[in-house]
């Protein structure tokens, strides 16, 4: 029997493909609450986080192909942001993904734990995974989950990536290793890969390393990535990619009107990425 929530025999990419469908969107927001941001009105409830969350995901529902809500800005509340995680994902609506983004990555016994609560329990649909210990960190998330997806950190969007990730442009150390090694993982669930924007050029040779993998790109937006070449490398034979957006969208606006500016500034992402994708490929 599926978990509540779970559509029956649709797979992650077939549930992604439908959504970016309906909404006409490749547009990811980030639900990334930090508290200097929040209105003031909001700093002076005791649980300020969920009804932010819920007034954003309320005005942007019909224009994302995913949400994104990174676990360390809920960890820094304790228990309260936890609960506070636990119930903006439970309100967002289950036709659209949920990627938590949490970089889990440890041994088998210990990412099986990690899939029995953020898959079975919480119900995301996908986690970021940091894949230096290896298969490991892999296989018992989606081995047997065929309706689930990791996103392997393949080439993150920050300044120091290089100092380890190598460089792969010239397809040389550990993210080029990541994405050849990885393809020869058997899993039921989806192997995507996290490419940021903020590398325009090794974002083809990732595409090119990994043909069939969804890529979830970050660093649009505050961090100035390449939106044209995340739209020309980022589509799969199946889906588009996840483009992530957090700061520019969520705080688009610090006064009461910050939901419906949020929501005028996915309207404009999303469509400077649609109309991106009308340009002839080069």
């Amino acid at each position: 029997m599926p978990q509540p929530g779970t559509i029956w025999g649709m797979t992650y990419l077939e549930k992604l493909k439908q959504v970016q469908e309906q909404n006409n969107s490749w547009l990811c927001v980030g639900l990334d609450p930090v508290m200097e941001r929040l209105r003031v009105d909001f700093r002076k409830w005791d649980e300020p986080i969920l009804p932010y969350n819920r007034a954003i995901i309320d005005a942007t529902a019909d224009l994302v192909c995913a949400y994104k809500p990174n676990l360390g800005f809920y960890l820094q509340w304790g228990a309260a942001g936890v609960i506070a995680l636990e119930r903006t994902i439970a309100y967002i609506p289950r036709h659209i993904p949920i990627v938590l983004d949490c970089k889990t990555g440890d041994i088998g016994h210990t990412q099986a734990a990690w899939g029995n609560g953020l898959f079975d329990e919480w119900q995301v649909d996908a986690i970021t995974v940091n894949p230096f210990v290896g298969a490991d960190a892999v296989l018992p998330m989606i081995g047997q989950r065929p309706d689930k997806a990791v996103y392997i950190l393949a080439r993150t969007s920050n300044a120091s990536a290089v100092h380890f990730q190598g460089e792969l442009r010239q397809e040389q150390g550990l993210s080029a290793e990541v994405l050849r090694q990885s393809q020869g993982w058997v899993t039921a669930g989806h192997k995507g890969y996290v490419v940021g924007a903020t590398y325009p050029e090794e974002l083809a040779i990732a595409r090119r390393l990994a043909p069939e993998a969804n890529f979830l790109i970050p660093g649009i937006g505050m961090q100035g990535g390449d939106l044209a070449t995340a739209v020309q490398h980022g589509p799969d034979a199946v889906a588009g990619p996840l483009i992530s957006a957090s700061r520019s969208i969520l705080y688009a606006s610090g006064g009461q009107d910050f939901a419906e500016a949020a929501r005028q500034a996915a309207i404009k992402l999303r469509d400077e990425i649609n109309a991106l994708r009308q340009q002839p490929a080069h």
